[in-house]
């Protein structure tokens, strides 16, 4: 079945949870993400915003821990992950999606855990989008360039989580996400379990999306639809959906902060660390998009240069570009810069851009691989 064959003709009974989120909110970006004048004024008011909100945040504290586990590598259109910059004759890069486990303890005592990232690769696959290029890639051809590394709850096992810990699920977006063996369902699913509700896998944990994002997934645009499993959230059971609305800080240097562009909900998580501020989204699929002038993949300098930008998006949907230009910029701001090589800034890719023999001419200058602290 095509994309096009797979229209929803009425809006969908998405969970749609009144409640308010119990986490401090962060209001440093509100006026500048709506700044009269139009987007090119935002941009100043979002870089002064983040200088601020980089000094706030800073002094939040730190997370008892960070670590990150490979999910899956597999490719990703080159046009769309190196927005009009790269010149490499390959169609596809290769990206590594990777789990964040991210745990802090409460000013009374109680630990939380995060997982951002927590992606079902197998469900996660029926994606439109995805679906149809695994159609056209026959299963000797697809193991070629996909390389499935663990899933989550293996990393989980091998980090010590137990599923029963876990608080909070979250990620920058929901675009391919199918969460119903994480959160469980209200009533069988034919596809996963059709005799009975889905057994949550995580079942104290609850689901972190911007409202903004929630209701649209209800009745998508023709434009988001590939990149979205709607159905899927249906029968979610509502009390496991916790909805935001605007940047939050979750814990001592934990936050979401809203940076729309790349989806209307898009968050980025920030965390303050033993190497100092991080910032993690798919903005971008490697850091060197942030610094481009610093690329020695063939064609991004040139571009960048070329266009008078500072940053080269991820741009899959383009759903409100100039919003996703200014909400890279606060993530370019607020970071710090990389100890390992000063050239490039602690932004690290959900979804990193990962070197592979198939595709050559994009091989990241640098790459970060992981976040360890605590």
């Amino acid at each position: 079945m095509s994309i096009a064959d797979r229209l929803i003709t009425e809006p969908l009974a998405i969970p749609r949870p009144a409640v308010t989120a119990p986490f401090p909110r962060i209001d440093t970006f509100d006026k500048a993400l709506t700044a009269p004048g139009g987007f090119g004024p935002r941009l100043r008011a979002c870089r002064t915003a983040a200088l601020d909100f980089r000094r706030e945040f800073a002094a939040t504290g730190r997370p008892d821990s960070v670590r990150t586990h490979d999910l899956i590598s597999l490719p990703y259109p080159t046009r769309y992950g190196l927005f009009r910059a790269a010149i490499s004759p390959t169609p596809f890069v290769t990206i590594s999606n990777r789990l964040l486990i991210v745990r802090w303890t409460e000013t009374d005592g109680t630990p939380r855990t995060l997982l951002f990232e927590p992606s079902d690769h197998e469900l996660d696959s029926y994606t439109p989008y995805f679906d149809d290029m695994k159609r056209l890639a026959p299963g000797p051809v697809r193991g070629l360039f996909v390389h499935e590394h663990t899933d989550v709850l293996t990393a989980c096992r091998r980090a010590g989580v137990d599923p029963a810990e876990v608080d909070y699920l979250t990620f920058d977006h929901l675009h391919t996400q199918d969460v119903r063996r994480w959160l469980g369902t209200t009533s069988p699913q034919p596809d996963i379990s059709p005799n009975q509700p889905v057994v949550a896998a995580f079942p104290n944990a609850k689901l972190l999306a911007q409202r903004d994002e929630l209701e649209a997934m209800a009745d998508l645009h023709p434009f988001q639809r590939p990149w979205y499993q709607p159905s899927t959230f249906v029968d979610l059971p509502p009390e496991k959906i916790l909805p935001l609305d605007g940047s939050v800080l979750l814990g001592p240097g934990v936050a979401l902060i809203t940076t729309p562009g790349h989806a209307m909900g898009n968050q980025s998580l920030v965390l303050n660390t033993d190497t100092g501020i991080w910032a993690i989204s798919e903005n971008a699929i490697a850091t060197e998009c942030l610094t481009p002038d610093q690329s020695r993949i063939p064609g991004l300098a040139k571009a960048a240069k070329s266009w008078g930008h500072e940053v080269v998006l991820n741009a899959n949907t383009i759903e409100t570009t100039y919003e996703q230009y200014n909400s890279m910029v606060i993530e370019k701001t607020i970071v710090d810069v990389s100890q390992q090589d000063s050239r490039f800034l602690q932004f690290f890719p959900s979804s990193e851009l990962t070197g592979a023999l198939l595709n050559p001419g994009t091989t990241p200058t640098f790459t970060h691989r992981a976040i360890r602290h605590g």
